[in-house]
């Protein structure tokens, strides 16, 4: 295919599709850089130093959800919506909103830093570059979804491409720079931010000319303060083993399970850009009652999660090689739990839909709370028992938990939404979740016998390369899906 008919394709897209395009690439820049400049920071970083960072960016995660009251993740989109005659005003008090929590943290901090530090293991710079990301990243967002829903790309995705570059750019020249390497590493994601980040609040601030409204800050805080436990309770559940292993164990050894979990990374970004593009199809399905045709898409992509993850699983040994120097070479064997997991992060989402479309909140929470609770309770448990690598599999039990509970908040509302309809065969899921754990513990198990995995190697290579007109035709019909009903 030319250039000149990619071009004109490109021309005849509705406004609405090339903003879904561009918002994708944008997505995966933000998420997949990290990624993809992983091999350079764990030669630049010795594990000690990655686990530091890795702790580092759990504290982040966690702290964000409490500081900021997770606006722009929570009930933000369906403000801008319900008050799109002040759109604007709307936008720039949750600006306002943002700044007022982040100033007032930061007093208290300064209140209180001695305790804080002692208690999180963090010093007081690194915690003053945290605050200043946390804001910097609240605002961002909330300037980001206002463009989402104008399908204004492209000066998002400038901004998104600029910083995303900016973040290793400023990082790697820094660290090489600076004797301690770790503030290097968190002092150019900071400046990054900040540099990128600042004009957009200022931008949006000016434009809507509210700094404070009494009715839209108190809206904001009425919807998102009953989610910051939903919120918190999955941030937990992503985070907390790196913490728990580096104050159990050490940081040395949170550094080799942070490379593992960010190299699963690149299946999380591949299922959760799958599960997006088929979220709007799945709700329309909802909408008009007609349940019962989503399990035939829902079975195939979900076998084809399975499958991608367990080519990782497979492959793990030469990617943790690719990735990272010998120290870290410990990884290969925490793979394939976590990658195991990421498969039920993807199926959990199709029952869940059903909770977020009636508005369950409380069942939302009540899973998320368990599952995080469970894996601290667990970590605690086994990390201490059996050592660091115990933490990747309390992590996909975890996940199996809180998929298992969604299911079952799911059938709830199926019984009286839906009565007499089977959304999900339990038996086909079933099935499909046993015999994808069965073959990715087997292919662990060839870790140790190189001529089997690449015998399998080889096999499901030429496999692809058999059936690629099948699994691109398959790719290219879950993308229509946006376009039907």
């Amino acid at each position: 295919m030319s250039m000149h008919t990619l071009k004109d394709r490109y021309e005849q897209m509705s406004i609405q599709v090339r903003a879904t395009l561009w918002f994708l690439i944008c997505s995966f820049f933000q998420r997949g850089i990290s990624v993809i400049t992983t091999p350079i920071f764990t030669r630049l970083l010795s594990t000690d130093e990655f686990g530091q960072f890795s702790v580092f960016s759990s504290w982040m995660a966690i702290f964000q959800v409490v500081i900021t009251l997770n606006i722009a993740s929570g009930m933000y989109t369906q403000g801008l919506v319900k008050h799109s005659d002040e759109k604007d005003t709307y936008a720039s008090s949750m600006q306002g909103l943002t700044i007022t929590l982040c100033s007032i943290w930061t007093v208290l901090y300064f209140l209180f830093h001695g305790f804080i530090n002692n208690l999180i293991g963090v010093s007081t710079i690194h915690m003053l570059m945290m605050l200043c990301m946390i804001w910097a990243t609240g605002a961002f967002n909330l300037w980001s979804i206002v463009q989402r829903v104008n399908y204004n790309y492209k000066t998002l995705v400038i901004i998104t491409l600029l910083v995303s570059f900016l973040k290793p750019i400023s990082s790697i020249i820094l660290i090489m720079c600076m004797e301690n390497k770790v503030t290097a590493r968190i002092l150019g994601l900071t400046l990054a931010e900040l540099l990128g980040y600042s004009g957009v609040c200022v931008h949006q601030l000016l434009k809507g000319k509210s700094f404070y409204s009494a009715k839209f800050w108190k809206y904001a805080v009425i919807l998102n303060v009953p989610l910051i436990p939903h919120a918190l309770s999955q941030t937990i559940l992503n985070s907390s083993d790196r913490i728990m292993i580096s104050n159990i164990v050490g940081e040395g050894e949170a550094g080799i399970y942070n490379l593992a979990y960010s190299v699963s990374q690149i299946m999380i970004i591949f299922s959760v850009s799958l599960s997006q593009t088929l979220a709007p199809w799945t709700y329309e399905k909802i909408k008009k009652k007609r349940v019962e045709e989503i399990k035939s898409i829902a079975y195939v992509t979900m076998i084809f999660i399975a499958a991608v993850n367990l080519i990782l699983i497979m492959i793990a040994p030469e990617v943790i090689k690719i990735f990272a120097p010998e120290p870290y070479h410990d990884a290969i064997e925490i793979i394939p739990p976590i990658a195991m997991a990421t498969f039920f992060l993807y199926l959990y989402d199709w029952f869940a839909r059903f909770e977020y479309y009636y508005e369950k909140s409380w069942w939302i929470m009540i899973a998320s709370v368990t599952g995080a609770g469970l894996n601290i309770g667990l970590n605690w448990a086994f990390i201490n028992l059996c050592g660091y690598y115990a933490a990747a599999y309390t992590t996909l039990v975890c996940y199996i938990v809180y998929t298992f509970m969604h299911y079952v908040f799911m059938h709830k509302i199926c019984e009286k939404e839906f009565p007499g309809v089977v959304v999900y065969e339990p038996s086909i899921l079933f099935k499909i979740s046993i015999i994808f754990l069965i073959v990715g513990f087997a292919l662990s198990l060839t870790y140790k016998h190189p001529i089997a995995r690449y015998t399998l190697i080889t096999i499901s290579t030429l496999a692809i390369i058999v059936f690629r007109k099948r699994i691109l035709s398959f790719l290219k019909n879950i993308m229509s899906l946006r376009k039907q009903n």
